[in-house]
C-alpha cells in the first residue's frame, strides 16, 4: 500500500488496480456531488464517463495531489458539457431521479441528517447562476484553490475571486431569506 499521494499516484499510473480503486473511492464522492448539483440526472452516466476519461489518460498525467484533483474535475465539467450537448441535439425523459444515498457506519442518524443537509445545500447552490454555481462547487466540494479553480474553467483568475464572492453574497442572501421564511411558518 502507498504511504503518500504520490506513491499512490505512481502506482495506479503503472497500472495497479487497488491505486485506481483507492484513487476512485477518494474522489467518487466529490465528483458526483459536484456533477448532481450540476445536472442531478445525468451525475451517475457523467461519473462513469470520467473515470473512463481517466483511466484512458492517467499515465500522461503528471503533477501532486491538487494538480490531480483540478484534472479530475476539469475532465469531470468537460464529459458533463459533451453531455449536455449531445442530450440538447436528443432530447429525452430519464425515468430515474437522483440515487438515494443510504447512510451506513457507526452513527446512521447523523449520518442521514448530514446528507440532508448536504442535499438542502445543493439546492441552493443550484439556485445561482451557473458560473458562480461552478466556482462554489469546485472550491468546497473539489477541494481546490482558487488557481486551480481558474485553471479548470480557463477564467482569469480575478474573475473567478469576483464569481466565488458573488455566489456567497448571494448564498448568504438565500440562506438568511430560507430562515425569514422558516420563522414565519
Amino acid at each position: 500500500m502507498a504511504e503518500t499521494f504520490a506513491e499512490l499516484l505512481e502506482a495506479a499510473q503503472a497500472g495497479d488496480e487497488w491505486a485506481v480503486g483507492c484513487l476512485w473511492r477518494e474522489l467518487q464522492p466529490r465528483v458526483l456531488r459536484f456533477l448532481r448539483a450540476r445536472n442531478a440526472c445525468a451525475a451517475e452516466n457523467v461519473a462513469s464517463e470520467t473515470w473512463l476519461r481517466v483511466a484512458r489518460n492517467l499515465r500522461s498525467f503528471s503533477g501532486g495531489e491538487v494538480e490531480f484533483r483540478a484534472w479530475l474535475f476539469t475532465i469531470a465539467r468537460r464529459a458533463l458539457i459533451d453531455w449536455q450537448r449531445r442530450s440538447a441535439r436528443r432530447p429525452s425523459t430519464s425515468l430515474l431521479g437522483e440515487s438515494n444515498e443510504l447512510p451506513s457506519g457507526d452513527d446512521p442518524a447523523g449520518e442521514a441528517i448530514e446528507v440532508l443537509a448536504t442535499r438542502g445545500a445543493l439546492e441552493l447552490v443550484r439556485l445561482l447562476p451557473q458560473d458562480q454555481a461552478e466556482v462554489i462547487l469546485l472550491r468546497v466540494i473539489g477541494g481546490l484553490d482558487v488557481s486551480n479553480v481558474a485553471e479548470v474553467l480557463g477564467r482569469p483568475l480575478g474573475t473567478v475571486r469576483v464569481l466565488q464572492h458573488r455566489g456567497l453574497h448571494r448564498l448568504a442572501g438565500l440562506l438568511g431569506a430560507a430562515a425569514l421564511s422558516d420563522e414565519r411558518a
